[in-house]
């Protein structure tokens, strides 16, 4: 008989508050030791995506499979996928052309997961319905009060990401697609000089933050915004104002064309929620050897019907069929 060993699992109602703002990883390891033997993946990066990550590879833990996943954010991953000190990555903006040249066994990035960057603010009483002018102000400091924002007055304090982060990317990028100013002064990219607030590392930290904070408003994947938390209803390219839900997430979705290399996006979509992204497991297309049969495996469950279904329970967004079959496409691709 095999002897399953399991680290408490990741539980995303109160994951926040637990792990609160601890630096570094937030690890789950998972384990099948006994008669049959086993092998052991490591894999680092996205905090966007790590709450499905873990429930996923909780549900692999009795099939001869031990998956080490690290949520240390997009840039950290990334830098240890290109260092080798992984066997795969994960990152919620894929890796430019100039990365991937590093890796002369090449790269195949595929859609894993995706989900909504929700504003989320700690202050009871107030139902913010946000216009783009008044998204950039806010996270631009020329927005201080929540009195500003029709609401009673406190003084509202931003919290950004400080590591890294692919959340920050997406998020930077749709204020620079709303605002020639914000993209003038302060850009896009998984790190930027914020005019304004704190930072806190990974989708975690910023929660916990937040919670801590009365009047504090920051950015996070929707599924890390539980009570006191709400998210703010957003203004999309259209003009409508839209809170992030399943369905106006897969909405926006929809009007992103991932492209034949599965990496596309778009900043400010017409319909739906406005900020909407994939996030992407990072293999190494060669050189895998031993892991490979293991990668195959995991990666093929996750890409699952089963394990797609899981996602909006957990506050992601099953990715569409067109999209899992040019996925899994992908995957084959990947060699010993």
């Amino acid at each position: 008989m095999a002897r399953i060993s399991l680290l408490p699992p990741f539980t995303l109602r109160g994951a926040a508050r637990r792990w609160g703002a601890k630096a570094g990883s937030l690890a789950a390891a998972l384990a099948l030791t006994g008669c049959g033997g086993s092998t052991t993946l490591n894999g680092a990066g996205a905090s966007f995506p790590a709450s499905i990550y873990q429930r996923w590879f909780q549900e692999l833990a009795g099939q001869g499979v031990r998956v080490n996943y690290q949520s240390v954010g997009s840039g950290a991953g990334v830098r240890q996928f290109l260092s080798r000190t992984v066997d795969f990555g994960a990152s919620d903006v894929p890796m430019k052309a100039e990365e991937i040249a590093k890796l002369p066994q090449g790269v195949v990035q595929i859609p894993m997961t995706a989900g909504a960057i929700a504003v989320a603010y700690n202050q009871k009483g107030c139902e913010l319905k946000l216009s783009q002018a008044q998204l950039v102000d806010i996270f631009s400091g020329k927005i201080n009060n929540y009195s500003q924002l029709g609401c009673a007055a406190k003084p509202i304090r931003v919290v950004h990401r400080s590591d890294g982060s692919g959340t920050t990317a997406n998020f930077t990028a749709h204020l620079a697609a709303i605002s020639p100013a914000w993209k003038e002064a302060v850009g896009a990219g998984k790190t930027v000089k914020w005019p304004t607030g704190i930072g806190a590392k990974g989708n975690e930290g910023v929660a916990a933050q937040l919670l801590q904070v009365e009047g504090g408003i920051g950015y996070v994947e929707e599924a890390f915004v539980k009570e006191p938390l709400q998210s703010a209803a957003l203004t999309n390219a259209s003009g409508q104002v839209v809170k992030p839900t399943l369905a106006s997430g897969q909405e926006a979705l929809a009007s992103i064309d991932l492209g034949p290399d599965l990496i596309g996006s778009n900043p400010n979509p017409p319909k739906g929620y406005p900020i909407v992204t994939f996030s992407w497991i990072l293999l190494y297309k060669s050189g895998n050897g031993a892991k490979h049969d293991a990668l195959n495996k995991v990666f093929s469950y996750t890409l699952s019907e089963p394990a797609q279904a899981m996602a909006p329970g957990l506050g992601f967004i099953s990715l569409p069929p067109d999209v899992v079959v040019k996925a899994k496409a992908a995957l084959a691709t990947v060699q010993p």
